[in-house]
C-alpha cells in the first residue's frame, strides 16, 4: 500500500468540505418552504445541486485512492471551465489556473503511483 501524497490529501479535503458547504448552503434557505415549492427549486436547479455533491464524491473517494475519483476531479473543473466561459472573462482565468494546478497536483508521479495501487481497485475488494 502506497501512502497518499499529502496534496492529494488537501485536495481532496477541499473538495469535500467546499462541496458540503456549497451544497448545504444552496438547499438551506429553501427549508422553510413548502414541499412543492422544494421539489420544483430542485427541478430548476438539479444540476448545481448534482455537481456539488460530485465533488463531495470525488473528494472522498480520492482519499480512497480511486483512479476514476481523479478523472472525475478533472472532468468537474473542466465543466466549471465551461460554465465560467459563460459568466465572465475573470472567472474564466479562474478556473482556468484551478484546472492548471489541479491537474498538476493529481497527475504528479507520487499521485500516478498512489492512484495505481491495486487496493484501490473495486475487483480486488475481499
Amino acid at each position: 500500500m502506497h501512502k497518499r501524497p499529502r496534496l492529494i490529501t488537501v485536495i481532496s479535503w477541499l473538495f469535500i468540505v467546499l462541496g458540503t458547504v456549497s451544497l448545504l448552503s444552496s438547499l438551506l434557505p429553501y427549508w422553510n418552504q413548502t414541499p412543492a415549492e422544494r421539489i420544483d427549486e430542485l427541478k430548476a436547479h438539479w444540476i448545481v445541486h448534482l455537481a456539488r455533491a460530485v465533488s463531495i464524491v470525488c473528494g472522498v473517494f480520492m482519499l480512497y485512492g480511486f483512479n476514476w475519483a481523479r478523472w472525475l476531479v478533472v472532468i468537474w473543473i473542466g465543466f466549471h471551465i465551461i460554465i465560467s466561459a459563460l459568466h465572465s472573462p475573470l472567472q474564466l482565468v479562474v478556473h482556468g489556473l484551478l484546472f492548471a494546478v489541479i491537474l498538476y497536483i493529481v497527475f504528479r508521479p507520487d499521485a500516478n503511483i498512489y492512484f495505481r495501487d491495486p487496493r484501490a481497485q473495486p475487483w480486488n475488494a475481499a
